[in-house]
This record gives structure tokens, sequence and C-alpha cells, in this order.
């Protein structure tokens, strides 16, 4: 089965470890007004928690919110440095500037290298031009950190939230929010800033994660504070301030992504209707399925301990590996994903996902635990997986709960030991082999014919009699009451 891994081929993606996602829809302004009239941001206005009209609102008419000051709200605390998760794209740099003006306190940019794809040094250039200090200017590989501290042990679990979706984007939270707050610490901030948008899970994420990790620590969410309700008013911000805009930013994006070594998720948009296929241009990480070759792909991973450390017999570190899966993935069109799933915050949301080397990973795990894991101990991971897996959606990766069920997955890992044999053919990845030198597979008393290890056939109608005795019980209570 010996074989070349394929060479690595970087993602073509220029996203934020925070996600394309803070350049969501904003509300409408409305129209029917005087001039000079408006109204506090946070006043009662047409719009309902989900930004669209509410209906019998068509007679009434709105003031649109204030937008002189972008800055005009209750009063803010005084900060007097903040750590702010920076990608370098225009809703960062917004933020940015904005918490320069708005709490006229000093901003450290952190950016992280999560293996969303593209080159990171733009974001320190575009720091520095916005009056960054460079020793304030943090961009950090946590490539290898986030798959062997994060993903892999996530990956031992088989975490699938609601059944089918493996937490790219929920597990690239908790390490973010966790240098942030180390940042904060090394350099004597006293606030956090994110520019995750007050409608998603990620706010949340972030604020739990990092409220776990330093429970005074301020947080600064713009998309819950300022007064921008337009586009519009965003990219007025940014001419006024010099920050520079890419063509393709002065409008709204089709859809909105999130990157990182793991998955590419894609919502909003042209995704919102469920009933709607997604359009072929959504996808970035695989290939059509349809166009995938027509001869299958075979591969062996190698298991120790229930983490993966090697492909065809080759060791491989954490990262490198998942690199290499993502590229087997893209190139036979696995690990499509279109879900209708339900938000933390209590709003269905259909979003489109793709991960190629994860959806390979999962079915060559819960191989090597058939032949490894006893009965009682797979069925019992099964059934706390769920809980697991929604712990990690909702943001709660560092309570006591999370990391009591991962003392007990690791505890089961042990002799999790072995290699897989897969192949990969036209969006699918099927298992065609699978030994371990802790194997639980017994052939010679499973076999049909004469096996060489005594089994009593007679034994059996004993094992029946027993576990049907309270079922015959129930039954002659029943049959009983029958007759009155």
């Amino acid at each position: 089965m010996a074989g070349l891994v394929p060479a690595i081929h970087a993602v073509p993606l220029l996203l934020s470890p925070l996600s394309s996602r803070d350049q969501a829809a904003h509300g409408k302004q409305r129209s029917g007004v005087g001039p000079t009239a408006c109204r506090p941001s946070l006043a009662p206005g047409p719009e309902d928690v989900d930004g669209r009209d509410k209906p019998g609102h068509d007679s009434v008419k709105f003031p649109p919110p204030c937008e002189a000051s972008p800055s005009m709200s209750t009063p803010k605390p005084k900060i007097k440095r903040v750590v702010l998760a920076y990608s370098g794209g225009l809703d960062t740099s917004i933020i940015l500037k904005w918490l320069q003006e708005t709490y006229n306190a000093e901003v450290v940019t952190f950016t992280a290298d999560l293996g969303q794809g593209g080159e990171l040094e733009p974001a320190r250039k575009k720091a520095e031009m916005l009056g960054i200090k460079p020793e304030h200017i943090f961009i950090e590989d946590l490539r290898e950190e986030f798959v062997r501290d994060y993903v892999f042990p996530m990956f031992r679990a088989n975490a699938q939230y609601e059944g089918l979706y493996l937490l790219g984007t929920s597990i690239a939270r908790p390490l973010i929010a966790k240098r942030l707050v180390e940042i904060a610490r090394e350099t004597g901030a006293d606030a956090i800033s994110h520019g995750a948008t007050g409608k998603g899970n990620d706010q949340v994420r972030f604020e739990l994660s990092a409220y776990a990790l330093e429970p005074d620590i301020k947080i600064i969410a713009p998309w819950r504070e300022w007064s921008f309700a337009s586009r519009t008013a965003l990219i007025d911000f940014a001419e006024k301030h010099q920050i520079p805009i890419a063509k393709d930013k002065r409008g709204e994006a089709p859809f909105s992504t999130d990157a990182n070594l793991l998955h590419t998720s894609s919502e909003g948009k042209v995704l919102e209707d469920p009933a709607e296929e997604t359009p072929g241009y959504v996808y970035s990480r695989t290939i059509d399925p349809e166009a995938a070759p027509d001869k299958p792909t075979v591969i062996e991973i190698g298991f120790e301990k229930g983490d993966p450390v090697s492909i065809n017999g080759v060791p491989m570190s954490p990262a490198t590996l998942l690199a290499a899966l993502n590229t087997y993935g893209h190139d036979n069109g696995i690990g499509r994903l279109d879900l209708v799933e339900n938000r933390f915050v209590g709003m269905k949301s259909r979003g489109m996902y793709e991960t190629p080397g994860g959806a390979i990973l999962l079915v060559a795990h819960r191989a090597i635990e058939s032949i490894t894991l006893d009965r009682g101990a797979a069925h019992l991971k099964d059934e706390l997986m769920p809980k697991y897996a929604e712990l990690i959606y909702n943001g709660f990766w560092f309570a006591p709960e999370r990391e009591l069920l991962q003392t007990l997955i690791d505890k089961s890992q042990g002799l999790v030991t072995g290699r897989v044999r897969l192949k990969l053919y036209k969006g699918g990845a099927y298992v065609v082999g699978r030994d371990s030198p802790h194997s639980l597979y017994d052939q010679d008393l499973v076999t049909f014919e004469e096996g060489a290890v005594a089994y009593d056939h007679n034994d059996a109608a004993g094992f029946i009699k027993l576990n049907a005795l309270r079922l015959r019980t129930l039954a002659k209570r029943r049959k009983k009451a029958a007759k009155g």
C-alpha cells in the first residue's frame, strides 16, 4: 500500500481567522422623514431581530438611525489598550480605526494563520499604515497547535453537531480567543475586540472562551455598539480615514465565508433559501464529485492512540497530515455538506460546508475504533458525542463539562492504534481494510466454519432466555389485562 503523498496545495483564500462574516448585511435606512430627523441606534425601529421588515409598519414613518457620529451611544468604559483580532481586510481595518476614535485607545493587532490560505504579511503593512506600532503587531502561525490541540482531540470523539456538521468554524474560535487573552496579558491591554456580528454564534464562542480564561477581561464587540446602518456608511467611514478599499469590497458579497485548515463554510445571500441548490461558484475546496476521476484513489492512514500519524506509511505532523488529506479530498470531491442547522442564538441557518480532509478522517477513525474499542465503550462514546459536539458548537470548549468529557474520550483511545485503508471515489470515502495490534476482532471466534476458539452454540439458548424474561413477563401482564 506504499505510495507517495501528493503535494500539499495552498487553499487560494484570503480570509480572516474571524471570517468574512463581518461583512454581514446591515439594516436598511428609512425614508419619509425630515433631513435632520434621526433616532439613536438603540431606539426602537422598524426592523425585527432578524433584520427583516415587520409587517404592519407601512404607515408608520420611522426616522433613520443617526449617522453623524459612528461612536455616539452610551458612555464608553475607559480603555487604554485593546487587542483586536485583525485580518487586514476592510471590515477589521474599519474596526481598528473605530476603536482608536471611539475609545481613544491604543490598538494591538493579532492575525492568526489557521491554514485559511493567502499571505498574512499584508495585514502587517496595513496595520502599520493605520498607526499600529511594530511591536504591537502579532502575526502567528498556529496551524500545528490548531490541529494538534483542537482538531485532533475533537475527532477522537467523532464529533458532529446535529449528526452532520464537523464543527470547522466552532473549533477555531477557542484558540483565537486564547491568544487574544494571552497577548492582552503580554502587552498590558485591558480589553480585547472581535469582528463577529450580533446575530451569529461566533460572538458567543469568542466571548465565552475569553471569560473562561480571564474573567475580568473587557470585550468590545463593535457590531453591537456602533451606529453604522448600511454598507455605504462603512465605506464612507473608510474613505474618510483613508483606509484602502478594494473594488470588490464596495458592494455586498453574494455570500460570506470562513476558512481554516479544517474547512471552508459559506452562508448568506445566495444561500439563504434552503430550497435552492448551492451555486457551483460557491465551492472552493472540492471539485464537483461528478467531475472527479473515474479511477478510485486508495490511501492508508496510520493511527496511534486515536490520532492520525501517517499516510501511506509516511509520518507527518498534524497540520501537514490534515493538509494532505485535504488534497486527497479535494481531488475526489469529498466533504461537501448542505446543512440547515440550529444556531445557539436561536435561529435556523443554512450553510454549505466543505471539509475534505475531515470527512476522510472521520471515516478512518471510526474504522480503527471498530476493531479496537469494546462494544460498551464504543456505544457510550456515541451516546456522549452529541453533547460533546453541542458544547463545542455553543462555545464551551473551556468549560469543565467539555474537559470532563475529553478526559473520558481520551481514556478510550489508549489502544486505538493501527492502519485503515480507504478507497476515495467521486465524493465518497470507503473503508476497504483495517488492522491493529490491539484488535478485538477474532476471526476464529466469528467464523461460520469450525474455529480454533471454543464456542458452544447451546450457550445462546440460556442467553436468550434470560434476556427474554422481562419481555415475557410484560407479555403475560398484557394478556391478563386484555381478559379484564
